[in-house]
């Protein structure tokens, strides 16, 4: 049920002539990754990490204008104003989770950006969730049954959301390596819940609160005062403000998740900022993913003196 809901959430927001395509060229949904539309060049899609030109015709079909036009129609129900503060983020988070990136003019407001118009690129990423996926990784990451204060280190497209989202859905539900608790998730990106009109859509547990389209400093702190969360997870960290935000619900007991684009620990130790926390051995545990057969592969894990817990 599943697998058809994920289909036809994907084909109802294409224009009927790039559904058509996909339809006859994408055999299986589950392995169908992204499919990028750019005005005047050929339709590409990833599917089972390999990109392809979907079409009959040689160099494959050529994406319209109007394609553009009628897919966004469609995401946006016809209402593209409507989505205008979800559109100047750069995307759109459609029923399901899914999230559909755009570019083209960037219109600007007292030195922000106000909204994008003159949509000349769609970048359709299909959210697949991997039941199970931490299961490998929660004894390295908990202790008498408590979560440790966790870095996850990824270079992009190796599954570290995927990874996160099943791990706040373990820690909220609890199971034998971990009580569960309250996990707070604050979703700058709509990607670790794929919330579609405030409700997520991903399964992220029972006793999970998620703070939607919020920067991820400011939402940190709100779920402090506000929910009083065990655990908080965030995905992508980077500004000072994020890394001071998480040092401040360190100090205030909750437990961490946290993650950070990288290729291995020596490279997010020499990060601004986030190599001080690393120093200070804020951190408990670091896991280094890298891109294997499935999302979320891991390549280490270390304690948080850098000394080696699992290798491969």
């Amino acid at each position: 049920m599943e697998r058809q809901n994920r289909k036809s959430q994907i084909l109802s927001i294409l224009a009927k002539s790039v559904r058509r395509i996909i339809e006859e060229d994408v055999p299986d949904f589950d392995r169908l990754q992204e499919i990028r539309l750019r005005a005047g060049q050929p339709m590409r899609i990833m599917y089972g990490n390999e990109e392809r030109v979907p079409g009959k015709r040689e160099g494959g079909h050529i994406v319209t204008k109007e394609e553009l036009r009628e897919t966004m129609e469609y995401i946006s129900h016809y209402s593209l104003y409507a989505y205008e503060n979800e559109l100047k983020q750069g995307f759109l988070t459609i029923e399901g989770g899914h999230r559909v990136g755009v570019a083209g003019k960037v219109i600007m407001e007292k030195e922000r950006v106000k909204n994008i118009q003159y949509i000349s690129s769609v970048n359709v990423r299909v959210s697949h969730e991997v039941i199970g996926c931490a299961d490998e990784l929660l004894p390295y990451i908990t202790k008498n049954r408590q979560v440790c204060h966790t870095l996850i280190i990824s270079p992009p497209c190796c599954g570290k959301t995927t990874l996160i989202r099943d791990l706040i859905r373990q820690i909220s539900d609890g199971n034998r390596y971990v009580k569960g608790c309250s996990v707070g998730v604050v979703d700058e990106r709509s990607e670790l819940g794929g919330c579609y009109l405030g409700i997520a859509q991903n399964h992220l547990g029972t006793r999970t609160d998620i703070l939607d389209c919020c920067p991820k400093a400011e939402g940190m702190i709100m779920l402090i005062r506000s929910m009083a969360p065990q655990v908080i997870a965030v995905d992508e960290i980077g500004t000072s403000e994020d890394i001071h935000a998480i040092e401040y619900a360190m100090q205030c007991g909750c437990r961490l998740i946290a993650s950070v684009h990288g290729l291995d620990l020596d490279e997010a130790k020499n990060k601004p900022v986030l190599g001080e926390l690393i120093r200070r051995r804020m951190f408990e545990r670091y896991v280094v993913l890298g891109n294997g057969e499935r999302p979320g592969e891991i390549r280490g894990v270390y304690d948080g003196r850098g000394s080696v817990l699992c290798r491969k």
